[in-house]
């Protein structure tokens, strides 16, 4: 009986050990470093994109059109950026680049989205419920765009033998906001190669 009570428990034991040695390994890495494991849009791709299109956007007339002009420089919303991939993209973190090196730029004002203008407004408004005269913020102050940018993802797939090609481009442009009209237009590509090792048992 006790023979097979200590079977059990070794067999049981060795299992364990075999769960073990099949864990996950997890290393950290920098978030400046460059991964690509599935060949899907990532973080590097949306840092790339953005940084290319806002230089180009920065480096032509309208700018200096408008700088002069006004005698200021021009102020900018990142508006809607749509996803027309059959791949899901975090459009989110592709905007709040595109907010990131415009303002680091240094060349134009950016202002809040319309989802973040909301959480701001409802601050405001709780100032004016609750917090002391002397430190409560005006309504009727903000700072309105002349600017604002748009986009799409576009992507094409070509795949054979576990083999797979894909070709992302993104196009943005700046529209006008008094008369709607487009100021800059300008696109970016990324194109990928993907080879995938047939499965051997």
């Amino acid at each position: 009986m006790r023979h097979h009570s200590f079977l059990a428990t070794s067999i049981i034991g060795f299992a364990l050990l075999g769960l073990l040695g099949c864990g996950t390994t997890v290393s950290r890495v920098a978030p400046e470093e460059q991964i690509d494991l599935s060949g899907q849009w990532n973080d590097v791709d949306s840092q790339q994109v953005a940084s290319a299109l806002v230089t180009q956007a920065l480096s032509t007339p309208w700018i200096k059109d408008f700088t002069v002009a006004h005698g200021k420089k021009p102020t900018l919303i990142v508006g809607n950026i749509n996803n027309k991939t059959p791949e899901h993209i975090p459009m989110k973190t592709l905007v709040a680049d595109f907010e990131r090196f415009f303002i680091n730029s240094g060349a134009v004002t950016v202002v809040a989205s319309a989802e973040e203008r909301e959480g701001v407004r409802a601050e405001r408004q709780d100032q004016h419920d609750y917090a002391a005269q002397d430190t409560i913020k005006s309504w009727g102050k903000e700072r309105g765009a002349d600017f604002m940018l748009l986009g799409e993802v576009n992507s094409i797939f070509d795949a054979k033998d576990g083999k797979e090609v894909k070709y992302y481009q993104v196009d943005c442009y700046l529209v006008n906001l008094e008369d709607n009209t487009k100021v800059w237009t300008g696109f970016e590509k990324i194109k990928k190669y993907v080879g995938r090792s047939k499965y051997r048992p």
